[in-house]
């Protein structure tokens, strides 16, 4: 089985993103599975076009798309996608979108194609911190949610916690939820619990 997995580079003042430093960690491979991998811009005018040529180029068989969340301790399957940008801060190219419709001939919201219940359950059984939410905010992880879940590709998008290096912290990973929180996890932690969800698949 072929699996595309994809991270956000960092955005606004910060340096880093949790999602692609699990993206960079992961192997090409597990057991039958070949992983591919790519980051995607924090931009909304190109991020859906980058994943959908990613998914036209590499033919995937199942869509993980990563995304961090400030004020998450926990690893959050997203149960939907919404309809609509409303960006609380710009984008990595200083745009900001307030109430837009993404797709005015879409539905108000479009369900994840793999159910993420069942990853919950994998990760909560190999004794990860894990809970499904069905709020993806309405930045640019949103909007990636939602163009994902509209694909021919079965997909889920995974919000993993802001993870920084011992002493650091997210500066604007609170876009997606309230004040960034010490996670208690690192980026090794992280990458395990993807790799778990990715020998289940």
């Amino acid at each position: 089985m072929h699996i595309l997995v994809t991270g956000f580079e960092p955005f606004g003042s910060d340096t880093i993103n949790a999602s692609a430093e699990v993206v960079f960690r992961l192997p090409k491979s597990m057991g039958p599975h070949r992983i591919s991998t790519a980051t995607l811009p924090v931009a909304f005018a190109t991020s859906g076009p980058a994943l959908e040529q990613l998914v036209d180029e590499h033919q995937p068989d199942i869509l993980l798309c990563l995304g961090e969340a400030g004020g998450r301790n926990a690893i959050t399957p997203e149960a939907y996608g919404v309809n609509i940008n409303d960006a609380r801060i710009p984008d990595n190219n200083g745009h900001q979108p307030r109430g837009h419709v993404i797709d005015p001939q879409a539905p108000p919201r479009r369900p994840a194609g793999l159910d993420p219940n069942i990853v919950v359950e994998i990760l909560v059984r190999a004794g990860f911190n894990a809970s499904v939410s069905d709020d993806a905010g309405k930045f640019v992880c949103n909007h990636i949610a939602f163009t994902a879940y509209g694909l021919r590709v079965p997909a889920l998008f995974i919000h993993v916690p802001a993870v920084r290096p011992t002493g650091a912290r997210a500066l604007v990973g609170a876009e997606t939820d309230g004040a960034t929180v010490d996670s208690g996890w690192s980026f090794e932690q992280l990458t395990d619990a993807i790799m778990t969800v990715i020998a289940s698949l």
